[in-house]
């Protein structure tokens, strides 16, 4: 039993922690956690943010409320059975070495950790913190330190799902394969996801290759579409384009993700596929919905003038130059279809009392939002909605997320084993010679 104390540990949270996840007190199994005062004030300052940073702020603090009535938080509180106990402490400030000011609030916890490491020689003390720098500064001062990784999905970055794999055949498979459009599959060591792509390679001659599409062990591998007659007066520059192009057609396929990096024409393609399924022969959808999540943190989408439409003009400009051009500069044609409502501009914010139906959705930069802010999303698409999300993982704004699990990442990898959804990474920027080497050499 005595031995079983001693392995206990103490966690101290940095705020970013209580910021990214509302329920991280219960993700510590039954080891005591720490919450120093000038945490406490942090989080007050963001209880007021009308999004899921203030969201997880408040549902802390109501939390803390909650235990508050067991006991006192000063002494310690256990969190809930089978849990570890919950204390507040504040700090020895002759701990902090003088370099430091201890007028920064990371210094402060950093010093509420030194304080306990102090006291508790016996267990170890370990800040857990999303903050890179938070965590240099702890080893440096000898205090071990660990990143919150329960909501990552992947471990690095470029282990994405990225909805494209190679397959080696015998040489006359792929002769076959031309001729008749499909390819049976019989081995059972197979191990694809519904609706990957496959680039078949000949294993006598690695530049003899085909383009086939993945649904089911139950369906042969098919013949991508080339879609030569073009969508809304585009075509595709590349295969990574050609597969997006086919999700972004298919009917069955209600979810559908794309990163790349800028200018690999992720948006202009969803917003040409919604064109032409919205305003072309065959309407499948009525209206399409675009949108974009806006960070508010100094430029808060109430402070400027006008509609809705217009507070979200300075965001969703890239989505209306897209647009504007897809239709040959027409504004005149733009701002009809925009006042019929047939295109409808919608604030991320307002989504959340909305059941959506029979739309064509295209939601940009989803990197930038959570994981709690697209399962919110996804939970408004009504019957017969197609809805796109586009973003590059390795451009995110908010400061609470990172690539490897932002709101894009995890329904990349949480969805790809469902036959309702498809994904391809775009690998080539398309834009312009100037954009593609900004993108790959700054």
């Amino acid at each position: 039993m005595k031995g079983n104390i001693l392995a206990k540990k103490i966690y101290v949270l940095d705020t970013s922690v209580y910021l990214t996840d509302a329920g991280c007190l219960e993700a510590f199994q039954n080891n005591d956690i720490i919450i120093p005062l000038k945490v406490l004030d942090e989080i007050d300052k963001h209880k007021k943010r009308h999004d899921t940073v203030g969201s997880h702020s408040r549902s802390v603090i109501r939390k803390l409320d909650f235990l508050r009535t067991k006991g006192n938080l000063s002494k310690g509180v256990r969190i809930s059975k089978g849990k570890g106990i919950l204390t507040v402490r504040s700090y020895n400030p002759f701990l902090l070495p003088d370099d430091l000011d201890l007028e920064d609030s990371d210094n402060q916890i950093i010093a509420t950790a030194l304080s306990e490491k102090e006291e508790t020689t016996s267990r170890k003390v370990i800040v857990v913190s999303k903050d890179i720098n938070m965590r240099v500064k702890c080893d440096s001062l000898g205090l071990e330190s660990e990143d919150y990784n329960t909501e990552q999905v992947v471990d690095q970055a470029d282990g994405l799902y990225t909805g494209i794999s190679e397959y080696l055949v015998d040489d006359q498979l792929i002769d076959i394969f031309y001729e008749t459009g499909t390819l049976d599959i019989s081995e059972e060591n197979i191990r694809f996801c519904p609706n990957q792509f496959i680039m078949l390679i000949s294993n006598s001659n690695e530049k003899k290759t085909a383009l086939g599409k993945f649904k089911n062990l139950s369906s042969p591998i098919t013949k991508v579409d080339s879609f030569k007659n073009k969508i809304w007066g585009l075509k595709s520059r590349n295969k990574e384009q050609q597969f997006a192009m086919n999700l972004l057609m298919d009917p069955d396929i209600p979810i559908v993700s794309l990163v790349g990096k800028a200018g690999s024409g992720k948006t202009l393609l969803a917003l040409a596929a919604g064109l032409e399924q919205t305003f072309g022969p065959e309407k499948h959808y009525k209206k399409i919905v675009v949108t974009k999540p806006v960070e508010p943190v100094g430029k808060d989408i109430g402070f400027l003038p006008g509609t809705m439409e217009e507070k979200m003009i300075p965001w969703l400009a890239p989505i209306q130059d897209n647009l504007q051009f897809l239709m040959g500069n027409d504004k005149m044609t733009l701002d009809m279809y925009t006042s019929e409502g047939r295109i409808e501009v919608e604030a991320m914010t307002y989504i959340r009392g909305r059941s959506i139906s029979n739309a064509f959705i295209v939601i940009d930069e989803v990197q930038n939002m959570t994981q709690h802010e697209i399962k919110t999303v996804l939970t408004r698409v009504g019957e017969g909605t197609k809805i796109v999300l586009t973003g590059d993982i390795e451009q995110i704004d908010n400061v609470y997320i990172d690539a490897t699990n932002n709101g894009l990442s995890y329904v990349v990898e949480k969805l790809k084993e469902e036959e309702i959804t498809g994904h391809i990474t775009l690998l080539r920027g398309e834009r312009s010679k100037v954009a593609t080497i900004a993108a790959t050499k700054l």
